[in-house]
């Protein structure tokens, strides 16, 4: 029997290293003398070792362990033992543990084949090349008729990229088993890694000869021919693999492959198209090559035939949720925000642990404003997923822009606490918390949520603005709330709502000059018509002294839509009130 199935790297190689187990240069162990018993130790170890096997059958190791370490302090040469304890740390995963024991056992005890074939497995798991290929001189050494033990010494050869040698044990396993198409493509892959076309090829030819319907064969063809810039030969093979399987997402990856190489797009798009379309084509990797459009996607071509792909992506995949959140994410880059939710649901309908499709859907609603769509998306995806912090602020925030400021700063705290790490996170959370303890009139948990925040980012304009604006309506801590406010307008100059919180604070300082400044470089950069700036500049002016001007920007204010009783007593009265 093969050591194992599976290659690592290539081909099946059952085992990964092997380095001089205690070996002499002809391959043959040295053997330890063994002691001689008494004949009561001999009769002791007996006992110990069927006492010791019947407690392993039954589970019960811990006492099993004892009996065959009892045993090997009597007979420190029973390769049983070693051979059985190494086993027992196998199973608990203790490999480095186990390799010595085995390889105690092997200088004990060098033609049991059974017990290279377990050191074999050990050097495996250590990717130990060099000791592998010793072991597996010596299980040849033990079983010279035994093909699978050329074959897998072949591999690890082919692994240090000893191709000759490697070659040459193919050859030995051809003369015990005879010829097999697994071997002629081992050796097909060793000629290309030669650079030898013409044997890979022949190799190939032998197999197409003796198989003239695996298209595998004729797309190993193509791929040497291909790599070897012999676009027209691999193009053939192609076409004659076509011709076999008109319908094989293989042939027509290839041939995408090939025409991307020769510059055709239109033409590789066409076989993507003809790929996409087919169910049996790995969807792993059609989202591969959607996602390879990505850094294209400035280009309006790219986008659209990433598009077209998922498109055809969700009629070949119906029952996929990746499908349609692949679709989504390409309707969402092309700006088609409505289909694009549409294909959210549909890949959460089909996968309710499709987190991530879940929070994308969540931003969305955030970013139409759809605050009731928000909360509702929102709280269903954390019925799955409860840790969340991402999706717990998210929530937080729908819930505060809707004015459910208990229920915002519920999950928001919930954020703050699963998450430690994401500082754009926590600090969101932490301004956030402070915007709504704010609004509750709880000045000293909103202060403290403001402090976490800032000790987190330092300069985060925004939490600096909210933070200098709410204590300077309070009128508390002007000084420390103009440095702030100072501080946020030297990070992002030229904005609107910095500027007038500046201002204000000055007003509030009783620095009307410097206020006045600020506040028409405010109005100046506002795109909006805020009616709060008006009415600022209109209170600047009339601490100035020009009352007319005053009276003209709190009535430009009222005209802009501001509706305090306020600015209509400070219309009426011609005078500034708080």
């Amino acid at each position: 029997m093969k050591l194992a199935a599976a290659l690592i790297l290539f081909m099946g190689i059952s085992t990964a290293g092997i380095a001089q187990t205690n070996s002499g240069k002809d391959n043959t162990a040295i053997v330890i003398a063994a002691k001689p018993l008494s004949a009561a130790d001999s009769g002791m170890v007996k006992q110990l070792f069927f006492s010791a096997l019947r407690e392993k059958t039954i589970d019960n190791s811990k006492l099993a362990f004892e009996l065959f370490n009892r045993i090997l302090q009597i007979d420190p040469t029973n390769d049983a033992t070693m051979f059985e304890l190494a086993n027992m740390e196998k199973a608990r995963n203790n490999i480095k543990a186990a390799q010595p024991l085995l390889e105690r056992a092997v200088t004990v005890n060098p033609n049991n084949e059974w017990y290279w074939i377990a050191l074999a497995g050990s050097y495996e798991k250590n990717n130990d090349i060099v000791k592998l290929e010793n072991v597996f001189n010596e299980l040849i050494r033990i079983n010279p008729t035994k093909p699978d033990y050329y074959y897998d010494e072949a591999n690890a050869l082919f692994i240090q990229k000893r191709y000759d040698e490697a070659l040459k044990m193919y050859d030995k396993v051809e003369e015990l088993a005879g010829p097999s198409e697994e071997l002629l493509v081992n050796r097909q892959k060793i000629y290309i890694r030669q650079g030898d076309v013409k044997k890979a090829t022949s190799a190939l030819d032998e197999l197409i000869a003796a198989n003239p319907t695996q298209v595998k064969y004729y797309l190993m063809q193509a791929e040497i021919y291909n790599s070897n810039n012999l676009n027209d030969k691999a193009i053939a093979a192609l076409q004659k693999a076509k011709t076999i399987d008109p319908k094989n997402g293989a042939v027509h990856l290839a041939f995408a492959d090939i025409y991307r190489e020769q510059n055709n797009p239109e033409a590789s798009f066409d076989e993507l198209e003809l790929a996409f379309a087919i169910p049996d084509v790995d969807i792993e990797q059609k989202i591969r090559i959607l996602l390879g459009y990505v850094p294209k996607f400035p280009e309006p071509n790219a986008k659209a035939s990433a598009l077209e792909l998922s498109r055809i992506l969700v009629v070949a995949h119906p029952a996929d949720s990746k499908a349609y959140a692949m679709y989504g994410d390409m309707l969402l880059q092309s700006e088609k925000v409505p289909e694009a939710k549409a294909a959210y649901k549909k890949a959460i309908s089909l996968n309710n642990q499709a987190y991530n499709v879940q929070e994308q859907l969540v931003r969305i609603d955030l970013s139409e404003n759809d605050l009731d769509a928000a909360i509702k998306d929102g709280e269903s995806s954390l019925s799955f997923f409860p840790n969340q912090a991402w999706m717990n602020y998210m929530v937080g925030i729908a819930w505060q822009q809707k004015r459910g400021y208990a229920k915002a700063i519920s999950y928001l705290k919930n954020a703050v606490s699963l998450e430690t790490q994401d500082k754009e996170l926590l600090t969101q959370a932490y301004s956030a918390l402070g915007d709504c303890y704010h609004s509750l009139g709880e000045n000293t948990n909103s202060d403290s949520a403001y402090e976490k925040a800032i000790a987190i980012s330092p300069d985060n304009a925004f939490t600096l603005n909210n933070y200098a604006y709410y204590l300077s309506l309070r009128n508390e801590r002007l000084e420390s709330a103009a440095q702030m406010s100072k501080h946020c307008n030297d990070l992002q100059p030229n904005t609107a709502s910095f500027e007038d919180t500046y201002a204000w604070i000055l007003f509030k300082q009783k620095n009307y000059t410097e206020a006045k400044l600020w506040i028409e470089k405010s109005l100046l950069h506002d795109k909006g018509n805020s009616a709060v700036k008006t009415e600022h500049y209109g209170d600047i002016l009339f601490f100035l002294g020009d009352v007319d001007a005053a009276l003209q920007n709190w009535a430009k204010a009222k005209a802009q839509g501001g509706k305090s009783p306020v600015l209509e007593r400070k219309i009426n009265e011609k005078k500034y009130f708080e």
